[in-house]
């Protein structure tokens, strides 16, 4: 079976593909992160391997990706001389089967697809995890190593956790655990303490400029060069925020919120009724999804820019002068928290769109009209 065709196979079950671009299980190589490589590799050579990693870190730097190499070295029964990153190629047996999720001694825990509604399920439940018992149940072959991957792990709702608690304290010989994360402080201490901790930061412009290209080459796409200069700039380090950037309206998306932020308190009201309308195709979720990334990691944006004096682009950072300071700061975090509730909440119970946009805006016109620098 081809690539191609496995991956319409599986577009159902993606909760975090990037379309049309490769899942990470299917990068064939790691652009940054040398240390948590060297790390891993060292603990690899010494024969006295943790039995679950941690991998944190912002949002689309390559956590994911990092785990599915870790992944494949180990399956791969590759004896760790030198660098591991070019140990298992892309044509590779193993490679094959992992990026095709076809390994028998490979598990992905993630959000599941729910029929009924049509969505992906806003947590990890426990049925999820509870496929761990057969999969660890079951003697391993081709070696003796078997991987679980949790994707994400701080997704996971309390009787989920509890039931990855239960098999990390109890792991059977030659098992592997790689837990992904973008919010640490989300997961129960108990399994925080029972995992090897890897802090994988933004990619500098170096590696982030070579992985957004590798991307786009390896997909067969293509971006000009204004809009990709653009995209680097814009996207802190985050090989994932370039290449929505890069792909669809993502620019142009960006323009018209960074638009209305520099318009606050005073909207223009028939702009934003354009852009609701558009948006609220019940048929393109997926421009949805990016324009409220966009917005959110905005905010994140400015309230860094606030916090630390960094963060922040040339416009970024002129908005935020004009509207986040330390006496409205706690009011910017309560917004993007509220926010992003609202978005889970409408994408999971099938809300009007519509009205998701609108409030978003009025809760952001009435926070800097009642708070205003």
């Amino acid at each position: 079976m081809s690539l191609a065709t496995e991956r319409s196979r599986n577009a159902a079950v993606e909760p975090d593909r990037l379309d049309p671009f490769s899942t990470p299980r299917e990068v064939d190589h790691v652009f940054g992160h040398d240390d948590a490589v060297i790390e891993f590799e060292s603990a690899l050579k010494s024969g006295r391997m943790h039995h679950a990693w941690l991998l944190v870190g912002p949002e689309g730097v390559g956590k994911a990706t990092l785990a599915y190499h870790f992944a494949r070295t180990v399956l791969s029964h590759a004896e760790a001389c030198g660098d591991t990153r070019d140990v298992v190629q892309a044509e590779h047996a193993v490679f094959c089967k992992v990026a095709s999720l076809a390994h028998p001694n490979l598990l992905l825990i993630r959000r599941s697809w729910v029929e009924k509604s049509k969505r992906y399920s806003q947590w990890i439940g426990v049925d999820e995890v509870r496929r761990l018992r057969a999969f660890l149940g079951n003697t391993a072959g081709e070696g003796g190593w078997r991987v679980v991957v949790v994707d994400r792990a701080d997704e996971l709702n309390q009787n989920a956790a509890n039931a990855l608690l239960k098999a990390l304290e109890e792991p059977p010989p030659r098992t592997l655990f790689l837990l992904i994360s973008s919010a640490e402080g989300r997961l129960p201490v108990t399994i925080r303490s029972r995992a090897r901790t890897l802090r994988l930061a933004a990619l500098d412009d170096g590696e982030l400029e070579r992985a957004v290209r590798a991307a786009l080459d390896r997909d067969g796409l293509e971006a000009d060069a204004e809009t990709l200069q653009v995209a680097l700039a814009l996207a802190q380090g985050s090989v994932r925020r370039a290449l929505e950037f890069v792909s669809g309206e993502g620019i142009e998306l960006y323009s018209e919120i960074l638009a209305n932020f520099a318009a606050l308190p005073r909207l223009d009201g028939a702009v934003l009724h354009k852009q609701v309308e558009r948006l609220a195709s019940a048929g393109d979720s997926e421009r949805l999804e990016l324009y409220l990334a966009l917005l959110l990691g905005l905010i994140e944006r400015l309230i860094r820019f606030a916090t630390t004096g960094a963060g922040a682009g040339g416009e970024e950072r002129a908005i935020a002068k004009g509207l986040v300071s330390n006496d409205n700061l706690a009011r910017w975090a309560e917004a993007w928290e509220a926010i992003s509730e609202a978005r889970a909440e409408a994408f999971a119970l099938n809300l009007d769109r519509s009205l998701l946009v609108l409030d978003t805006w009025f809760r952001l016109q009435q926070l800097v009209h009642e708070h205003p620098v």
